[in-house]
């Protein structure tokens, strides 16, 4: 028999979906239930590759790993990556579709349906339940047509679903109790019940509230929940969720070093930073809107990129290209990631107009490497060491774009497959590679932090991770009624 599903909507954007559905697949998988994620449609530059050698969003990965279960394509068979001037690409179960435009898109979404049935009938015939997550809000009425992310895939797998609500943004009651009166009726019959999130405070104020929305809308009370003070220790799924890292505690011993991060417009795979911003001897700094560099940087790092070209002349439209050459200057490190790895070198090349229209940049001529943005994109988890030092590192590669010059004589990265990766300067204080996922491992994130001078840690990235998602499961276990949850999906 299929395994039964329920689906988890929201009033809106961010309001805790990917979240709750993570907590809620550890706590049935505690249980000892075989459960998995699936999201019809995600959008986000924060990806994940799996197992099979495609991409899926990064929040269907964590929630993979909240099932205890590796992450798959069909998890996330829509992924939408926005790219610069020409649209955002379209991932179909893990490969490039192509591209389009906003406009274009929605009248593309009737051929991507079947794509989104197929792979949800695989995962439901793997497990004993399947929680599905919409996107965006449920109300958008104006996007209803050709629907494959919310209510339309809904009635199309005959998914029941649960609203969620959040109510630190504020007008709560109105947005439920709205969407219950904008949506289809016959939208509106598939909704049984509704989550309120969020909560600071005495939640005994909202009693009532959460009584006039049951009544007013005939849904299900299935929840107040309070806020979880922890979820910043899991990775975000957008940016704008990416905090820096927590003000020092009164007292706390040692000296922080500052880690800079200059966010650009198409920043992708930004989860590379979240150990170090859970490191306590570390101060990670997340340059917004052309802030200067602060003189006092021990590293700066460049994250990856959608859009290489795009982000690079943003980094000079901000001036952050003279202020990262003044800090190599002064005998600062420069770590590149990925695209932030082509930003370092001599040039960049993207003749086939994969990333817009065809054209090429000078880059910031830190390495002696150029790149051309051509090719299969490549995607593969991969284990390595560091040449320089010999310490174990593991993470995943997702780029288009191959890379020569002089400084990859000075590789990096040995991969245990024998390949080099990144390149190296010659003073050795500005590098990169291509891998995701670098400073994941204890091993390597420590030695990175010695050298710039930072006090020993015994954070356990992964470790803390896995503690984190227990934590979660615990807290929406003493909120929610799980046994109406699953008596709700079918």
């Amino acid at each position: 028999m299929a395994a039964r599903a329920l689906m988890f909507q929201g009033t809106g954007s961010d309001v805790g979906k990917s979240l709750i559905v993570a907590g809620l697949c550890r706590l049935l998988a505690n249980r000892g239930l075989a459960v998995r994620p699936f999201k019809p449609q995600n959008m986000s530059n924060n990806a994940a590759v799996t197992e099979d050698g495609g991409e899926i969003g990064r929040a269907q990965a964590l929630q993979a790993r909240a099932s205890r279960v590796a992450p798959s394509v069909d998890m996330n068979p829509v992924l939408l990556k926005p790219q610069s001037e020409i649209g955002s690409q379209i991932v179909v179960q893990g490969r490039v579709f192509g591209t389009a435009r906003a406009r274009e898109y929605q009248s593309r979404k009737p051929e991507l349906m079947p794509y989104v049935l197929d792979s949800f009938a695989k995962i439901r015939a793997q497990c004993d339940i399947v929680l599905v997550e919409g996107a965006g809000s449920a109300s958008e009425v104006n996007l209803r047509a050709n629907d494959i992310a919310n209510m339309g895939f809904a009635r199309a797998a005959d998914a029941p679903v649960v609203l969620i609500g959040d109510i630190d943004r504020g007008g709560v009651i109105a947005s439920l109790c709205g969407t219950a009166a904008v949506i289809d009726p016959a939208d509106a019959k598939l909704i049984a019940g509704f989550i309120v999130n969020k909560m600071r405070g005495d939640p005994s104020l909202f009693a009532t509230g959460m009584t006039f929305v049951a009544e007013r809308t005939g849904w299900a009370p299935i929840g107040l929940v309070p806020h979880f003070a922890d979820a910043h220790r899991l990775p975000a799924e957008d940016v704008f969720g990416l905090d820096a890292s927590p003000a020092a505690t009164p007292g706390s011993a040692g000296h922080r070093v500052r880690i800079v991060v200059p966010v650009l417009p198409h920043i992708a795979n930004f989860d590379d930073l979240d150990p170090l911003r859970l490191e306590p001897g570390v101060e990670l700094v997340l340059l917004r809107h052309g802030a200067p560099l602060p003189v006092d940087t021990d590293l700066v790092i460049l994250p990856g990129s959608k859009a290489t070209i795009a982000d690079l002349a943003a980094l000079r439209a901000y001036g952050w290209d003279s202020d990262i050459i003044a800090h190599h200057r002064r005998g600062g490190r420069v770590l590149g990631l990925c695209g932030g790895y082509q930003m370092l070198g001599l040039g960049i090349a993207d003749p086939d107009g994969i990333e817009g229209a065809p054209g090429s940049a000078a880059g910031l001529g830190l390495i002696e490497v150029t790149t051309e943005l051509a090719g299969d994109k490549s995607l593969l988890a991969v284990t390595g060491r560091t040449i320089a030092d010999d310490v174990a590192v593991a993470g995943y590669e997702m780029h288009i774009g191959r890379t020569a010059g002089a400084g990859t004589q000075r590789p990096l990265l040995r991969f245990d497959d024998g390949r080099l990766d990144g390149a190296v300067s010659a003073d050795g204080r500005v590098a990169g590679t291509y891998l995701h996922g670098f400073f994941a491992g204890d091993a390597q994130r420590a030695a990175w932090l010695a050298r710039l001078g930072a006090p020993a840690s015994s954070l356990g990235y992964e470790r803390l991770v896995e503690q984190t998602l227990d934590a979660l499961a615990a807290h929406l276990d003493a909120h929610l009624d799980v046994d109406r949850l699953l008596g709700i999906a079918r």
